[in-house]
């Protein structure tokens, strides 16, 4: 715990971006009194220049699993946005006993064996796997354009004004694609978490809390995952990008999160 019994706060962003991208939501945290890790993956932001070829799923999963033993963290709050996702299902697997809750923001588990690219419609995947062989050198997915991103083909746009679209474009790396093509390895399959497990979806790209229960209640395979006991569902209404687009109403959500699983 942290100051005023505050569990501390790993926030891991999503494809393109840094722990730049979480500057408003951590100033938010910090303020409330938690210690809060805006986490880097390796080849990304200000870690850039660690971008080869090889850096694949693995190598995220360890920068988190890392943090967190390094940082000595116990009964963490750990986030994951977008394509962390995956990487926070690993880094829960390796260290269980470090966290006291595991937040998928906009974004949901995966199954072992899963890859990221396994989730892509067609049309996203021919378009990444175009841009890496045309504009990556073959090994990275270059941050798209700012009418792509604005068209919500990676994600619902809702909520980001020209500033931070441009920010994206303009602030966000080129992704390692290994991370997007490597699998997933799990060693805990079948166990019970000894963690809180919460989702927060973006209302504005479509889908809400009743949806997805509803889909968990007719036994929809799309949600089997999120049918245990443990899962806390909660909505923000905005788009994909969460972090940028409503910054005050996300801080204040993972601190209720935070504060819960730690009761």
């Amino acid at each position: 715990m942290t100051r005023g019994g505050h569990p501390p706060i790993v926030l891991v962003p999503g494809a393109w971006l840094g722990g730049w991208a979480w500057r408003d939501v951590a100033r938010r945290l910090r303020a409330a009194g938690h210690d809060v890790f805006p986490a880097t993956l390796t080849g990304l932001g200000e870690r850039v220049h660690l971008a080869h070829p090889q850096v694949d799923l693995e190598a995220h999963i360890a920068d988190i699993v890392n943090l967190l033993d390094y940082e000595g963290l116990a009964d963490a709050t750990l986030v994951g946005h977008s394509y962390a996702g995956i990487v926070i299902t690993g880094v829960a697997d390796r260290r269980p006993e470090r966290l006291g809750a595991l937040v998928y923001l906009d974004t949901s588990p995966v199954p072992d064996g899963f890859a990221i690219i396994d989730a892509l419609s067609a049309e996203q995947r021919e378009r990444e796997e175009r841009d890496v062989r045309e504009h990556g050198d073959g090994w990275r997915w270059p941050v798209v354009e700012r009418e792509t991103l604005a068209s919500g083909m990676f994600g619902s746009a809702a909520g980001l004004n020209d500033a931070q679209l441009a920010i994206i474009e303009d602030r966000g790396t080129a992704q390692p694609y290994a991370t997007f093509t490597s699998r997933l390895h799990l060693a805990r399959t079948g166990e019970a978490p000894t963690y809180r497990r919460a989702m927060i979806i973006g209302t504005s790209g479509g889908m809400t809390a009743a949806m997805l229960r509803a889909l968990i209640e007719q036994g929809d395979p799309r949600a089997a995952a999120l049918s245990a006991p443990d899962w806390d569902l909660h909505e923000l209404a905005t788009g994909h990008w969460a972090m940028l687009s409503s910054p005050d109403s996300l801080a204040e959500l993972l601190h209720r999160i935070a504060a819960a699983a730690a009761r």
